[in-house]
């Protein structure tokens, strides 16, 4: 009994990894339809008593704003264009830090990011942080950097129910997202820690304050011209 449920759970495991790479390799050119994450949001307003309509318009990488593309890679990851989905520095720094006491600091990647909210449910489970793990190699294995971050820009949460760099665009500012100007792109970064807590068109004076670094961050980083090295240093031939 116990050789046929290891067949059984084996042969599950097999398919389950097979599946998932597949979506994964569709997903390289395929706009995903939706994310977890926005079923998630849309059950829990359901359940809330309080329906929201989800807002999302998906937008191809030269449809969006430059500035937003290395605003959020100031703000969020600068080592994406290095890493291979996983910044062990930043891992061991936030585990230190968590065990000093006080708010807990996270040490995801953009590819970490995508991963959660493409597939996984909210929660910080081991289960859900080893399917993320194993979403996150697929992802980098798969996808190139450029399509990380064009699929994170269509699916990162601005607000309530918005989802997406046009919807955010639009919802904040009244513009699309090609149209973004870098003091505009630098506040949408500045929320993404809490995106329903803090907003990009009212913004605290912590919001400013952090959109302000963002944007000395973008300048040392090279502005748009440090998009070129995104791919710069993939070794994959599948990624070239």
């Amino acid at each position: 009994m116990l050789s046929s449920l290891l067949r059984r759970l084996t042969r599950a495991l097999l398919w389950f990894a097979a599946g998932s790479a597949l979506l994964v390799l569709l997903f390289r050119w395929v706009p995903p339809p939706g994310t977890a994450l926005m079923v998630e949001r849309k059950v829990a307003s359901w359940f809330n008593g309080q329906p929201i309509d989800l807002q999302r318009d998906w937008q191809p990488w030269e449809q969006i704003s430059d500035d937003l593309k290395v605003a959020v890679i100031a703000g969020e990851d600068q080592k994406f264009p290095e890493h291979w989905g996983f910044d062990f520095t930043a891992i061991q720094a936030a585990l230190a830090h968590n065990e000093r006491g006080g708010s807990i600091r996270g040490a995801s990647t953009l590819s970490q990011q995508v991963a959660k909210n493409l597939f996984l449910w909210s929660g910080r489970s081991w289960l859900r942080k080893g399917l993320e793990a194993w979403f996150t190699a697929l992802i980098e294995m798969l996808w190139s950097k450029e399509r990380i971050l064009e699929v994170y820009l269509n699916s990162a949460e601005w607000d309530d129910g918005v989802f997406g760099a046009q919807a955010a665009a639009r919802h904040h500012f009244g513009v699309d997202a090609r149209n973004l100007s870098q003091q505009q792109a630098s506040l949408l970064a500045a929320v993404l820690p809490s995106p329903r807590k803090w907003s990009a068109s009212r913004p605290s004076t912590y919001v400013a304050r952090r959109a302000s670094w963002i944007r000395q961050q973008m300048r040392q980083l090279g502005g748009s011209s440090y998009l070129s090295l995104l791919d710069s240093k993939r070794a994959a031939p599948w990624n070239q």
